[in-house]
């Protein structure tokens, strides 16, 4: 599923955080579902300065 995420950190968080929003109650349940590496993806956001917040359920 990695590869149909998009590339631009921006445009990934706004595609992750709908996604959180709208379907899956955790970070670790969307990875779970999309056969996504959660490390990597919070390696990909913190290179843009981007951070999950668990209380919020979103990176920002």
């Amino acid at each position: 599923m990695e590869g149909e995420m998009p590339k631009d950190p921006m445009m990934l968080m706004s595609f992750i955080n709908m996604k959180l929003r709208d379907f899956y109650p955790t970070l670790d349940a969307l990875c779970d579902d999309m056969d996504v590496d959660r490390q990597k993806l919070e390696n990909k956001m913190a290179e843009a300065g981007l951070e999950y917040n668990a209380a919020a359920n979103k990176f920002w």
